[in-house]
């Protein structure tokens, strides 16, 4: 089965700004990067999905430091960047042409935030056809809410999506 690794939005505004940390951040990047040096060795495409927004006032604006990708990713000149608008890494972007035309059958995920892009793709991958995917424990991350700390919504993410969108792996 063909598989692509997909980065969701782990970009310097996580890492720069306390009040935006992702929680264990520099374990995170510690263990994407370690997908992606697998994915590299294996052939395994890597595509990093990058928020961008459409208003220069607004953090994620192309070209401001924060909307960056994080700097320690090891991102090769062989990866394919994604900009995308929207929660929906797939909504009006390349990306389902991009795995259609590479036949990759089955998405390996990772990145931020747990909650919102990240459930949104994985949920919208599963939509579109992509039912056997994986992620792998602790290669994705989110910040404490009002409610739950990151901690109980990786938790309660990971137990909603195991075996019906995608499978965690261990």
């Amino acid at each position: 089965m063909k598989q692509a690794l997909i980065v969701i939005d782990v970009q310097e505004i996580f890492f720069n700004k306390p009040e935006n940390f992702l929680f264990n951040k520099e374990q995170l990047v510690t263990n994407i990067n370690e997908l992606i040096k697998q994915a590299h060795e294996k052939n395994i495409p890597v595509v990093f999905i990058q928020h961008t927004d459409q208003h220069e006032q607004d953090e994620f604006f192309e070209g401001k430091d924060d909307w960056k990708l994080h700097r320690n990713l090891l991102v090769s000149d062989s990866d394919k960047i994604i900009r995308k608008t929207k929660w929906d890494a797939f909504y009006q972007t390349e990306l389902l042409d991009y795995l259609k035309a590479n036949e990759i059958e089955q998405l390996i995920f990772a990145g931020a935030q747990t909650e919102f892009c990240l459930d949104t793709t994985i949920r919208a991958a599963y939509s579109l056809g992509y039912q056997n995917n994986l992620m792998y424990k602790n290669t994705h991350s989110t910040l404490d809410s009002s409610v739950l700390s990151a901690q109980e919504i990786i938790n309660h993410h990971e137990n909603i999506w195991n075996h019906r969108f995608l499978t965690i792996m261990e």
